[in-house]
């Protein structure tokens, strides 16, 4: 299946676990801002992804080429010739840590963190928020991440499974769904862990629980933060008013940061 089919498979999936599952009940699918977040997922997910993993693909390769012909990378890759499993593994550990570093970046500089406030806008969380982020971001984690991932060499498939693997944990980390992972909550991210990575509030500092797929950085690094309660108040940043209600404008953001 292609990486489009699964994502609309998952979607729709997490969609009507959702309705099934809620952890926060009464908060209907149609809430504001799900028309722009369609468009985030079909955009981000599909085409502007599919452009820029190319280009950034492209730019990688060629310079891993350039640099083997200069002696001064391997010809094959560390993980060339390993089984599919551990591909898999390594390149879903690799990632993530990647992944993990990219997004306290985009909290710690201050002008990346403008365009990650697009993703912080959203005011009610559910599994569309997935792909609620602003161009930019793509241009940054593609840059940090796929170039690495691509010098370790390897195959396409485990790979692709890693993306979609990704994909389904991240609907789920976003979704709004009453499950707990107990102990594996230590290992593997959670609705209730990333909900408070979205507090607008500076409760438990405001650089916590930074995961994507993999909570164990967190706890290894110190940004980890598990309250008793289950939520947080309100979601969103301190002064998300100034956010655009339209897409147009939000893609914009912030060269254009006035709400209408």
């Amino acid at each position: 299946m292609s990486y489009l089919s699964w994502l609309l498979l998952l979607s729709t999936a997490f969609a009507l676990l959702e309705r099934v599952l809620p952890a926060r009940r009464g908060q209907d699918a149609l809430r504001p801002q799900i028309a722009n977040d369609l468009a985030y997922l079909l955009f981000n997910g599909h085409f502007y992804a599919v452009w820029v993993a190319g280009l950034v693909g492209g730019v990688a390769l060629w310079a891993r080429k350039g640099l083997g012909a200069l002696s001064l990378l391997p010809e094959n890759g560390w993980l060339d010739g390993r089984t599919p499993a551990l591909q898999f593994l390594v390149f879903l550990v690799v990632s993530d840590f990647l992944q993990w570093c990219v997004h306290r970046i985009l909290h710690g500089v201050p002008w990346l963190w403008q365009f990650h406030k697009v993703h912080h806008s959203v005011e009610r969380m559910d599994w569309a928020a997935n792909f609620r982020f602003h161009w930019m971001e793509l241009v940054v984690y593609r840059s940090l991440l796929y170039v690495p991932l691509l010098w370790l060499g390897g195959d396409g498939g485990p790979l692709f499974a890693v993306a979609v693997f990704a994909t389904a944990w991240g609907h789920f980390n976003h979704a709004n769904l009453k499950l707990e992972l107990g102990p594996l909550g230590y290992v593997f991210n959670s609705p209730r862990m990333h909900l408070w990575h979205h507090d607008a509030s500076d409760e438990g500092g405001v650089a916590k629980n930074f995961g994507i797929v993999l909570s164990v950085w967190d706890f290894l690094f110190g940004t980890a933060y598990w309250p008793r309660r289950r939520s947080p108040m309100r979601i969103g940043y301190p002064g998300d008013g100034e956010m655009p209600r339209d897409l147009g404008r939000q893609a914009l953001f912030p060269l254009w940061p006035r709400r209408s």
